[in-house]
């Protein structure tokens, strides 16, 4: 895969070459760069950590909802210990993965 990085707004192209225009600000093939082997992979790394820390925010919604669930029945103490647990847990990893994305937007390392 070679990637073309837009110098006017930062679009990633893939490709064999660049572009003839930018496709989100429509800048002439002309200020595409090729982008280098090490920041390839960065990108790569990039995509794929993010693709994982979406997923898991997916996830973790649904495991709130089950804790939700399970703490509005109430069975026993146990139970609800548990489904709160899981509640609110799942809550905080949601919010600590989005943040770790928005870390990840702010440093261009989104790809």
């Amino acid at each position: 895969m070679q990637l073309w990085k837009c110098s006017v707004c930062n679009f990633i192209f893939e490709g064999e070459d660049a572009p003839d225009k930018c496709p989100k600000c429509g800048a002439p093939k002309e200020k595409f760069n090729q982008v280098n082997e090490e920041v390839t992979t960065k990108i790569q790394n990039a995509r794929e950590t993010n693709d994982l820390l979406m997923a898991s925010v997916g996830l973790l919604e649904e495991l709130e909802v089950i804790g939700e669930s399970g703490a509005e029945i109430n069975l026993d103490p146990l139970c609800l210990k548990f489904f709160t647990a899981l509640k609110d847990e799942s809550k905080l990893l949601r919010q600590i993965a989005l943040a770790e994305i928005e870390n990840h937007v702010k440093k261009e390392k989104w790809g």
